[in-house]
């Protein structure tokens, strides 16, 4: 009987070991798709948006190790400070700088792009538009602006438009806009895109992700011939910041259970940043435009995000919200 219990007792006991185990490699099978391809990057120019955390510090700190010359956007110049000495200490690239950059302000954005077109450098052969706010409950930007659509569509839609013409200068050169899968569930409520008559944070949430890949798609096309390329992607399920509004995830069931849970299925920030990587390096990407990438691969975009109609009718929303036009 003694023997029975004791037997018992073991394989009850292996079971922690077991579940762990299982975690772990359901762990690593969820972090998709590597960049692996070596490529040297010295001499070129590149600006990363939203960079001293998360997916953006990981892309900055790959970018450095091959040898590129990196502009940090960033709002909170503490932390993205901090991030810049630790990516140059790690990776012994001088050449990572930091400016300033308020993506809710479109002053703000104004002054980042006077800066570093004032800046030593005369040439930016990549821009990578990653910043974003998720699920945040209703805040307006400093014009006005609903938050989410007017961080991640409008706020880099104006930075890429006032870089345009570097980027033109510098060809073959490339945009990459960091979407999310969550564009297959959005619809760009034209009759009230600042969310003013109802609004729901996760609706429009993916309204502005399906945003940044019509954005994508409409700029594709406009920049033909020009030597630009613009793709977008999804980056996977991540665990960063990105979700620091999400009330479940921050209190006490969230934080110990939840996250808990969901740990095997994210995606590290490292692993985050590779598909970032692959549509911003891959070699074999020269001349790729207009697409969508997940797990290092094209993939097929939600039916409307290939409404033309629509990206055209974004477009023009987007402009007469950021006051730009082909004259600026």
């Amino acid at each position: 009987m003694c023997m029975i219990i004791d037997c018992i007792l073991g394989r009850l006991l292996d079971w922690p070991l077991v579940f762990g185990l299982a975690a772990y490699v359901l762990k690593q099978y969820m972090q998709g798709g590597k960049f692996e391809k070596k490529t040297d990057e010295t001499g070129k120019v590149v600006i990363v948006t939203g960079s001293n955390t998360g997916i953006g510090k990981e892309t900055v700190l790959e970018l450095a190790r091959r040898g590129a010359t990196v502009y940090m956007a960033c709002r909170d110049k503490k932390r993205a400070e901090e991030a810049r000495l630790e990516i140059i200490k790690e990776t012994k690239n001088q050449n990572i700088f930091f400016l300033e950059l308020d993506l809710s302000s479109l002053e703000s954005i104004r002054k980042f792009v006077a800066a570093f077109k004032g800046s030593k450098e005369n040439k930016l052969h990549i821009l990578i538009n990653n910043a974003g706010v998720m699920r945040c409950p209703r805040m307006l930007t400093k014009d006005g602006f609903e938050m989410q659509l007017g961080v991640n569509h409008m706020g880099h839609f104006l930075l890429t438009m006032l870089l345009l013409d570097m980027l033109k200068k510098s060809a073959p050169s490339r945009i990459v806009n960091v979407s999310s899968r969550a564009h297959t569930r959005g619809e760009i409520n034209i009759d009230d895109l600042n969310s003013e008559k109802s609004y729901h944070e996760g609706s429009a949430y993916s309204q502005s992700k399906l945003a940044n890949v019509l954005f994508t798609r409409e700029l594709a096309r406009r920049l033909e011939g020009t030597g630009v390329t613009v793709n977008s992607l999804h980056p996977g399920v991540v665990a960063t910041e990105l979700g620091r509004h999400m009330k479940i995830l921050n209190n006490l069931f969230g934080r110990l259970v939840l996250r808990t849970m969901l740990w095997p299925f994210l995606k590290t920030p490292k692993s985050g940043a590779q598909t970032t990587l692959y549509a911003a390096l891959d070699p074999d990407l020269n001349g790729v435009t207009g697409l969508y990438f997940s797990d290092c691969k094209p993939i097929k975009v939600a039916p409307a995000a290939t409404d033309d109609k629509m990206a055209k009718l974004l477009w023009e929303e987007s402009e007469k919200w950021t006051r730009f036009s082909t004259t600026n």
